[in-house]
C-alpha cells in the first residue's frame, strides 16, 4: 500500500512538473545566450544577474529569479515556451555571433541599447516566427546578413547606430511583413535596393550612411515616411515619388542631389514635410497654380543651403497650410513677393501664416516691405540677414545674425545673374 501510494506521488510530481517545466531545448538556448555574454558586463541587479538555471525559468519568472528579460506563454503540449527575449540597458557585451537563436516561437527580441560587438549572425533567420528584432545602439560591425530577408513575420527591424558596413541586402525585398526599416547612423554604403515588394512598408530611416547612387524609385506606395539624409545620393527626387499616396514625410537632406527640384512634389496630394536642404539644387520648377492659391499639404518646406538662383518662387506664398520656408543660403534676388508678406502678417481665414520666414543669406534687394518692418519680436521667425536690401540695420530682430552682403558683392552677383 506504501508503495503504491509513493508511485502515485510520484506520478502526480511528474505530471505537474511537466506542464509547469519549460521546453527543454529553450532552457539550453536562455543558458546559451546567457554564456555568450561577458561575464564581466552582468552587473549586480541586472536582468542576466537574476537568471539562476538552478530552477525552472518560466516557473519563477518575475520571482527572485529570473526577475526580468524575457516572457514565457504556454503554446504547445502545455510546455512554456519563450515568446520575448527583452534585455534591460545595463551595457551588456560581448559578441553574439555563435549564438544558435533556437526560440522557434519567439516573436520579439530586444537586445538594443547596450554594447553588443560582433558580425550580426545568420542564426537570427532561425526566429520565423519573429515579429520584432530591435538590434539599435550597439557596436555590431560587419555587413548585415542576406539571411535577415528570409524573415517572413517580421515587421520591425531595426539596426541603428552601430557600426554596420557593406550595402543594404537585395534579400530585404521578401520580408513581405515589414513595416519599420531603421538603418541610421551606420557605415552602409552602395546603392539601394528594390524594395517595392514590401507593400506594408511605411516608416523608412536610412540616414547618416554612405548610401550612394540616386534616390530610390522602386518604394510601396504604403510608405508614409522616407528619410535618407546625410547620405551620397545624386540625382533628384524620382517621378515615382509622384505615386507615393500615402507619402507625408521626406528628408533627404545633406545629400549630393543636382539640378531642379520638380513641381509635382510641391503638390503632392499628401506630402506635408519636404526637407532637401544642402544639396545642390540649382532651380525650382514652378507648379500651375491660380492666385486663389495651390492644392498642397505641406505644412514645412526647407530648401536652405543649396544653390537655387533666380526670384523667390510665388506660388510658395499661395501654399495654403504651409508655415515653415527655409531658403536660406541660397542665391535668390530680386524682392520679397507681396505673397510672402501677407502670408506672414494677414493670411486669412484660408491660408496657414508663416510662422518661420527664412530668407537669410541670399542676394534679395530692394526696401523690407512696411509690414515686416512692423513684426515685433516672438510674433514670427522671420530672417533677412545676410542680403542687399538697402536698409535692414541689426536694430531689427529680423536683421540680425550676419551682415548685409557689401554693395560691391551685390554688384558683383548682378552681373553674373544670367
Amino acid at each position: 500500500m506504501t508503495s503504491l501510494l509513493s508511485l502515485l506521488l510520484l506520478v502526480l510530481l511528474t505530471l505537474t512538473s511537466v506542464e509547469s517545466k519549460t521546453f527543454w531545448a529553450d532552457v539550453a538556448a536562455l543558458k546559451e545566450f546567457k554564456n555568450s555574454v561577458d561575464a564581466k558586463s552582468i552587473t549586480p541587479g541586472s536582468c542576466l544577474s537574476s537568471w539562476d538555471f538552478s530552477v525552472d525559468p518560466c516557473d519563477n519568472l518575475s520571482g527572485e529569479t529570473f526577475t526580468c528579460g524575457f516572457r514565457c506563454d504556454t503554446v504547445v503540449s502545455g510546455s512554456g515556451r519563450v515568446t520575448d527575449l527583452s534585455l534591460d540597458h545595463p551595457g551588456y557585451s560581448g559578441s553574439l555571433s555563435s549564438v544558435s537563436f533556437n526560440f522557434p516561437y519567439l516573436q520579439s527580441l530586444d537586445l538594443s541599447g547596450n554594447y553588443f560587438s560582433g558580425p550580426l549572425p545568420d542564426s537570427l533567420s532561425n526566429l520565423t516566427r519573429l515579429t520584432s528584432l530591435y538590434l539599435s545602439g550597439n557596436s555590431f560591425s560587419g555587413s548585415i546578413p542576406d539571411s535577415l530577408g528570409s524573415m517572413p513575420a517580421l515587421e520591425e527591424l531595426l539596426l541603428d547606430n552601430n557600426r554596420l558596413s557593406g550595402s543594404v541586402p537585395a534579400s530585404f525585398n521578401n520580408l513581405s511583413s515589414l513595416k519599420r526599416l531603421e538603418i541610421q547612423l551606420n557605415n552602409i554604403s552602395g546603392e539601394f535596393p528594390d524594395l517595392s515588394s514590401l507593400k506594408n512598408l511605411n516608416y523608412l530611416d536610412a540616414s547618416d550612411n554612405r548610401i550612394s547612387g540616386r534616390v530610390p524609385s522602386s518604394l510601396p506606395g504604403s510608405v508614409v515616411q522616407i528619410s535618407m539624409r546625410n547620405n551620397l545620393m545624386e540625382g533628384t527626387i524620382p517621378e515615382s515619388f509622384r505615386d507615393l499616396t500615402s507619402l507625408e514625410v521626406v528628408d533627404l537632406s545633406h545629400n549630393k542631389l543636382t539640378g531642379s527640384v520638380p513641381s509635382f512634389i510641391f503638390t503632392h496630394q499628401t506630402l506635408q514635410q519636404l526637407t532637401l536642404s544642402f544639396n545642390g539644387f540649382t532651380s525650382l520648377d514652378s507648379p500651375y497654380y491660380s492666385p486663389s492659391g495651390l492644392p498642397s499639404e505641406l505644412i514645412s518646406v526647407d530648401l536652405s543651403n543649396n544653390q537655387i538662383r533666380g526670384s523667390l518662387p510665388l506660388f510658395m506664398g499661395l501654399l495654403p497650410k504651409l508655415s515653415a520656408l527655409s531658403l536660406e543660403n541660397n542665391s535668390f534676388s530680386g524682392m520679397i513677393p507681396t505673397q510672402y508678406v501677407w502670408k506672414t502678417v494677414s493670411p486669412g481665414s484660408d491660408f496657414a501664416a508663416f510662422q518661420r520666414l527664412l530668407l537669410g543669406g541670399n542676394f534679395l534687394f530692394g526696401v523690407v516691405p512696411g509690414p515686416l518692418m512692423a513684426l515685433k519680436p516672438g510674433s514670427a521667425n522671420v530672417q533677412l540677414a545676410g542680403n542687399c536690401f538697402s536698409w535692414c540695420p541689426a536694430t531689427f530682430f529680423f536683421c540680425q545674425g550676419q551682415e548685409q552682403r557689401s554693395l560691391t558683392e551685390c554688384r558683383k552677383f548682378s552681373r553674373v545673374i544670367p
